[in-house]
Order: C-alpha cells, then structure tokens, then sequence
C-alpha cells in the first residue's frame, strides 16, 4: 500500500491532505488481488456495533468507559468490538493515565463513516440498525 498525502482536485489549482492509505498503483493490478488487500478492513467494519463505535469516534476520541456510557453497550462488548478495528488499523490507542483513549486512524475515515451512516439511514432498515438508541446484541 502507499501513503496518499494529498489529492488535487479536479481544477488543479487545490489540494488537500488525505492522509488516506491508497492502493500502489504499482502493486497488485487485478481486481482480486485488492478485494484480498481490502477484505480484511471491510470485514472488520462488517458489523453493526463496530459501526455504532466508528461512528462515535468520527465526533472525537473516547475512552472504552465513554463508549459504554454513550452507546450502551457492556464495557466487555465495547471492547471486544474495538479489537477487530485496532487489529486492521482503523481505530488508535494512546495511553492516558489509568485508561486508553480511542480514535480514528485518521480523521479522512470519519467523512466516509459519516457518509456510509447517512446512506444507511435513507432507508428504513438502514435507519433502524444505524439510528437506535438500544445497542445491538446486547
């Protein structure tokens, strides 16, 4: 994979910094090579909880008790669904104090995770999985 840094938009007179990890355009060419790269990461994102997670830290970073308070869920299962995220580099950790605080790999994945969630609530399961105050599964 290669580090995209900035993108020009279609003008050409601006750029932005991505900081977005794109596929080497040098590397696998076919279209089953990178569904193997992208797999994983989308399996990881696969789950409804992990999105309500996501979709949580896109507002800023929290610790797992600010999670838990804010979406409900058992400490345990905040955990368990953030491990998958960290595995696959979607989600960070930094040490502060006595707890850990999670956030966004990167703050060009909340626009995305934002987006998906708005899609998502256009319809009516969409918006009942996506939008709903009781947590999922637990």
């Amino acid at each position: 994979m290669l580090l995209m840094t900035t993108d020009v938009c279609h003008t050409g007179r601006m750029s932005q910094d991505l900081g977005v990890r794109l596929l080497d355009p040098d590397g696998p060419a076919s279209a089953a090579a990178r569904a193997q790269l992208l797999a994983p990461q989308l399996k990881a994102l696969s789950d409804p909880n992990r999105l309500h997670l996501l979709l949580l830290l896109a507002d800023g970073p929290r610790s797992v008790r600010e999670l838990t308070e804010i979406s409900g869920m058992s400490q345990t299962l905040v955990s368990h669904h953030l491990a998958p995220l960290r595995e696959q580099g979607l989600v960070t950790v930094t040490p502060r104090g006595r707890s850990n605080v999670h956030a966004l790999c990167c703050e060009a994945l909340a626009g995305p995770v934002r987006l998906l969630a708005t899609l998502a609530a256009l319809t009516p399961e969409g918006a009942e999985a996506c939008c709903s105050d009781e947590p999922i599964g637990a």
